[in-house]
């Protein structure tokens, strides 16, 4: 291991141009999100069973989780995720799950780190168990959202929403 002055933080890809594969990203781009919408409070990295949530929010009395996935893979013009099996990523969903029946607000926010996107899909490739969580996370109500990005080779921002993510509860 050589030190560097500089860390990689987007690679190019012929057809997408740009893509963010810094780690930190999505959570301090959902930090971001999350400040700019006044919840009264905010706070990172939260436990909830025996997860590490990203997210809790307060506003008005209602408690909401939210999960942050960054999403790198790309195959044919969609977004996919995971690109590789993730256990953890799988718990979350399920931690969520228990969370939505127990009364919160809950949600997993998909961030693609890439331009030109403009469907997600689960990876049921990588992982069928992730897609599965994934489908009784939204049947047991928890939000799922899937934010575009504008990315160039030294920056990233949220742009919007991608699709409509209502076809998870009927997948």
């Amino acid at each position: 291991f050589i030190p560097s002055a500089y860390d990689l933080i987007s690679v190019y890809k012929p057809g997408l141009k740009w893509v963010n594969i810094d780690s930190l990203a999505p959570n301090m781009l959902m930090k971001h999100q999350l400040m700019s919408l006044n919840y009264e409070l905010v706070k990172p990295e939260y436990t909830y069973g025996e997860s590490r949530i990203d997210f809790y929010m307060e506003s008005n009395g209602e408690r909401f989780l939210t999960e942050v996935k960054g999403v790198t893979l790309e195959e044919d013009g969609v977004a996919r995720f995971p690109d590789a099996p993730t256990e953890r990523g799988v718990k979350h969903l399920q931690e969520l799950t228990k969370a939505a029946k127990e009364g919160y607000h809950c949600s997993i926010a998909f961030v693609i780190q890439m331009n030109g996107i403009h469907r997600v899909l689960p990876n049921k490739t990588a992982q069928p168990e992730f897609k599965e969580a994934l489908v009784k996370a939204a049947r047991a109500g928890v939000q799922i959202v899937c934010y575009s990005c504008h990315v160039e080779d030294d920056s990233i921002k949220i742009t919007g929403v991608v699709g409509d993510t209502s076809r998870f509860v009927n997948m």
